[in-house]
């Protein structure tokens, strides 16, 4: 399993910094089956305040591949997040998984749309879907309701 393990014992209060990578494998452990792809730098900078109090602060950096809404080919989008997480640790508590803060802010900063740039979408699949909006007008401008079109439009 890929995961993001911070150790806890053996060191006192202080500053320590870390360093991992988020590739497909660690996001496919999270059955997300939209991220095609991965190539993500997590450094995290973790500080012990001495008194039962870690915090983390993360730093993410990369891209994800998903599939575009529009044409379904494969799309890679940069990701940057700098989320920070806290912990109090419990009795026996040996390590810190920040795995699933890691994940959730990846998916987090994927834009609403994931879209390819203008012009750059499959063009069968464009095509094809420019003659569907074509087929959708003729098919709105012979439906019943096409009189009441423009009826609240302000004159």
């Amino acid at each position: 399993m890929n995961t993001i393990l911070i150790p806890l014992n053996d060191w006192a209060a202080g500053e320590r910094k870390f360093h991992s990578h988020a590739g497909l494998e660690f996001f496919q452990q999270f059955d997300n089956s939209e991220i095609l792809d991965a190539d993500v730098d997590v450094d995290i900078r973790v500080v012990k305040d001495g008194r039962n109090k870690i915090e983390a602060d993360l730093y993410l950096k990369g891209t994800v591949t998903v599939p575009c809404d529009r044409c379904l080919d494969p799309v890679r989008i940069p990701v940057e997040a700098a989320p920070s997480e806290t912990l109090t640790p419990g009795a026996g508590e040996v390590e810190w998984d920040l795995s699933q803060a890691v994940y959730d802010f990846v998916c987090l900063s994927l834009p609403l749309q994931r879209l390819h740039p203008e012009g750059e979408c499959d063009p069968n699949t464009v095509r094809f879907l420019s003659h569907k909006e074509q087929g959708n007008e003729e098919a709105a401008s012979n439906s019943p309701f096409a009189a009441l079109k423009g009826l609240f439009d302000s004159k």
